[in-house]
């Protein structure tokens, strides 16, 4: 996806966790720049695809700037809570954890998100505005 003129957050559409974080996405990005791709949309599963992810297998998150540069899993909720501002810059914290130490944290709660945090389907957030941000 060449060309991209705003950052794209592509997530999984399913989990609850990552539906609050579109509405965090949505509350902070006063920019209104940023834009979230759910990994079973046709948006976010060639994205997931172009960075040699399987959207079938949604365990990872990917934030891609307009610039092109890709950070993913939690480095790159600590990118997008950098580019937010606001409460995203507690994020920053994870930084002063090893970079390894980092995916493994990363690691368990996506493994284990459904259980800890539940279902819920992004496209059904009622919120209009956020809706617009979606890539289907």
């Amino acid at each position: 996806m060449t060309g991209q003129t705003h950052p794209i957050a592509v997530m999984d559409g399913t989990c609850a966790l990552c539906a609050f974080g579109a509405k965090m996405v949505h509350r902070l990005d006063r920019s209104g720049d940023i834009r979230i791709a759910p990994m079973q949309g046709e948006t976010g599963a060639v994205l997931m695809r172009d960075h040699g992810l399987d959207p079938l297998d949604p365990d990872s998150w990917l934030f891609i700037e307009e610039d092109g540069t890709v950070t993913r899993d939690l480095d790159a909720l600590i990118r997008l809570g950098q580019r937010t501002g606001g409460i995203g810059w507690l994020l920053l914290w994870f930084k002063v954890f090893p970079k390894p130490a980092r995916n493994w944290i990363y690691a368990r709660v996506a493994r284990n998100r459904y259980a800890m945090f539940g279902r819920a389907e992004m496209c059904d957030i009622p919120n209009e505005a956020l809706k617009m941000r979606l890539l289907m």
